[in-house]
């Protein structure tokens, strides 16, 4: 392209982080304070929930999977998600979530962020899956089982470690292969690990049961014999219409929570329930507006669907943390004009120039 062109567009625009580059960011930060931090974000910003501008994500299914669209925003910034789930994209040599996200400044509308979301939202689903545990598992906690071993997996074992204590995971996948990938991606940090033969087997003395399969089906990975009393549940896996892993039995005997209900009502493991189906947001737990765990046999279950006011928080943090490593690279996302309502210039071809790119 030539200079012409090239000087239509602004140098020092929107900051762009790549996958790549996202990667060696939280590696630069680490990833004990990548969690802590992302949690940190999350519960700051679900504590001034009336502040923002709230709707359930527009998704558009397929026969193979999903295509979601997540905004949020304040009176400041504004902030959305596109990510897909497709179950079966693993065989294709693909990721069954993959995402990308803008963080924008709402008194002008302009870009200040264009991000990757895949790393970052299973950094932040694991962070707000630990710090739902924070406040909803019993205080002492050790024993995680981690039912589903796929790409979410490592982020909420290393969450759980970090920010709820647990030391010991139980572990059991359809596909061993994932279970081996998981045990060895986890062997530098100091967890006890015990694979099992089955979901059953894996929930058998576990204080924490998390599940995050996959399958876009109407599953039930746990029943409610597997449930011990005093149990937290944190299920991940169901978060679409038609995916689910509880049996419903286990909803009506524990304490549900949930992050925004009009979106788990449609999404969640609520979706098996009536409509007036009682659920407290998490929201008002950390204000203290609502009780958590009131006592050491209450079974609760955090039925996480991911909301966009936890993108909003991971973005936040990924920009911040961008900008004080010096790590994204300024890119012309949006024409920078001399005259802004001169657009067409940014186009036009003057008759005695001939531009070539």
């Amino acid at each position: 392209m030539n200079n012409y062109a090239v000087n239509q567009f602004s140098t020092t625009g929107t900051l762009y982080l790549s996958a790549p580059e996202a990667a060696l960011l939280v590696r630069k930060v680490g990833l004990e304070v990548s969690l802590r931090s992302i949690a940190a974000n999350i519960r700051e910003d679900f504590s001034r929930w009336p502040d923002f501008d709230k709707s359930a994500r527009v998704a558009s299914h397929s026969e193979f999977g999903v295509i979601e669209l997540m905004p949020v925003s304040d009176d400041h910034r504004y902030a959305f998600k596109y990510v897909n789930g497709h179950p079966r994209n693993t065989g294709l040599g693909l990721s069954t979530v993959m995402a990308f996200g803008v963080y924008a400044d709402v008194d002008t509308g302009s870009p200040l962020l264009l991000s990757e979301l895949t790393i970052t939202t299973a950094l932040r689903t694991a962070a707000m899956s630990a710090l739902a545990a924070q406040s909803l598992a019993r205080p002492d906690s050790r024993v995680m089982a981690l039912i589903g071993n796929g790409a979410q997996s490592e982020f909420q074992a290393l969450a759980f470690k970090y920010l709820v204590g647990i030391d010991t995971l139980r572990l059991y996948d359809v596909d061993p292969d994932a279970t081996a990938k998981l045990v060895a991606n986890l062997r530098p940090f100091g967890l006890a690990i015990v694979m099992c033969g089955s979901a059953a087997e894996a929930a058998r003395g576990a204080d924490i049961i998390t599940t995050v399969t996959a399958d876009k089906t109407q599953a039930i990975i746990l029943t409610p014999d597997m449930v011990e009393p005093g149990v937290h549940i944190n299920a991940v896996g169901g978060d679409c219409p038609g995916k689910t892993e509880l049996h419903a039995d286990i909803l009506t005997r524990a304490n549900v929570f949930v992050e925004y209900a009009p979106q788990s009502r449609i999404e969640g493991e609520i979706q098996q329930m009536p409509a007036d189906f009682a659920v407290t947001e998490l929201w008002q737990v950390f204000t203290g507006q609502a009780a958590a765990r009131t006592s050491a046999t209450e079974v609760t279950v955090f039925d996480s669907v991911g909301f966009a006011l936890e993108d909003f928080s991971a973005l936040r943090f990924m920009y911040d943390s961008a900008e004080a490593h010096g790590f994204g690279q300024r890119i012309a996302l949006i024409p920078s004009l001399d005259d802004p309502k001169d657009l067409f210039s940014t186009v036009a071809v003057m008759q005695d120039e001939a531009v070539t790119c």
